[in-house]
């Protein structure tokens, strides 16, 4: 028998593993970690290989063998850049320690470790797919009910239902924050978009059983039927960017309330010529990487839901976690989590502005929602502002 000490949830015991179980762990490793030209790390200890393009663990998927992608892959894309009138502070690009990045023809790939292994067994299902029309159909006011998997709660802003609902992306821009969690309890804000049991997000997260830490980070989130996966740890994404990684610490970007808000862009795009998402970040419109279309049959074509905000999951019998700045929403962007300048993509890639939403929140008397406009620096803006579940009399 081998004896690994392990350190998850915040709780440390023993675990036993079988000669069989190491052997099975260790070909796990084999898949997701691929060999490293370069190995780098950033100023928070995060340990990065960079693998060349190629070898990345997106091509392993079956149905991308036969694939022509390669590292100077560009979109076509919609005109979001010339439809984008405000200025958000630029993704920082200051993670890397002394050694920097990765170089070209390599993309940065976090290291897995069998303790991160055995810790993420522990992951949850993901949130029911079921999309319920008649309930996206009411008002803002309506009565909430349960809708998701046990143990996650959302305070969120829907597109409303439309059966000819044919989106092309979406975006938005968020602050971050770092609510304080426990165990098994994670806690997010998101942009997702969806069509039938096909689900993509991006955004960011504080999450111990995924990552082994307390920091709040980016993540992607793929869900094509029954398989899901956070970042990299299924095939699918590809990854194209040497600078920014998909679980990068956000931690010197936090918000503290009443004080600076950094914010940051996030879209998910569908280039019109080859069928292909695409992650972009920031005001520069950095291209992360892409799912590739060949992996999907519904979003092979479109979405049909698109949905900003905050997220919550707690195991059966532990207390809910905090959510945004762990605080009811005011109407103050500077105490507020948010998503502002929410967009979605129509068929031809014509960004709109979404200025009519439906609001979802599964238990109000811990978190809410609101929609309304605020004014930022000198500017108006719609916003998603959500989170709790502090008081309301809380500056």
């Amino acid at each position: 028998m081998l004896y690994f000490l392990l350190s998850y949830d915040g709780v440390q015991g023993e675990r036993i593993l079988s000669k069989s179980e190491d052997v099975e762990l260790e070909k796990q490793l084999k898949l997701l970690n691929k060999p490293a030209i370069k190995i780098v790390q950033t100023k928070y200890g995060d340990i990065y290989d960079c693998v060349d393009f190629y070898k990345q663990h997106a091509f392993d998927h079956p149905l991308l063998k036969d694939h022509n992608f390669h590292p100077k892959m560009k979109p076509t894309l919609s005109s979001i850049k010339k439809n984008s009138s405000d200025s958000t502070s630029s993704w920082s690009l200051t993670l890397w320690s002394k050694d920097g990045g990765c170089p070209f023809g390599t993309v940065p790939i976090k290291r897995i470790t069998k303790d991160d292994i055995l810790r993420q067994r522990h992951l949850p299902p993901p949130e029911d797919v079921t999309f319920d029309a008649q309930f996206d159909v009411n008002n803002n006011n309506s009565e909430p009910k349960e809708r998701y998997t046990s143990g996650y709660k959302v305070a969120i802003a829907r597109t409303p239902y439309d059966a000819n609902n044919k989106f092309r992306g979406a975006g938005m821009v968020t602050n971050f924050y770092n609510p304080e969690v426990d165990g098994r309890q994670h806690t997010a804000c998101r942009l997702k978009i969806q069509k039938g049991s096909e689900i993509l997000q991006v955004g960011w997260r504080v999450d111990p059983t995924l990552y082994g830490d307390s920091k709040t980070r980016l993540f992607i989130h793929t869900q094509v039927d029954k398989t899901h996966c956070f970042n990299t740890l299924c095939s699918g994404f590809v990854h194209v960017n040497t600078e920014i990684p998909l679980d990068m610490s956000l931690m010197n970007s936090v918000a503290h309330r009443g004080g600076t808000t950094f914010e940051g862009r996030i879209y998910i795009e569908q280039d019109l010529d080859s069928g292909n998402w695409w992650l972009l970040l920031s005001d520069n419109y950095d291209q992360v990487g892409f799912w590739p279309q060949q992996i999907f049959t519904g979003l092979a074509s479109f979405a049909t839901n698109v949905e900003w905000g905050g997220v919550v999951y707690s195991p059966a019998g532990v207390p809910k976690p905090p959510m945004g700045s762990s605080y009811f929403p005011i109407g103050d962007n500077l105490y507020d989590a948010f998503c502002r300048s929410i967009t979605v993509l129509n068929e031809t890639g014509t960004v709109n502005q979404v200025d009519k939403v439906t609001i979802h929140i599964d238990n109000p008397n811990m978190y809410q929602a609101i929609f309304e406009r605020l004014e930022s620096d000198k500017e108006s803006y719609l916003y998603v502002l959500y989170g709790g579940p502090g008081e309301k009399s809380q500056i």
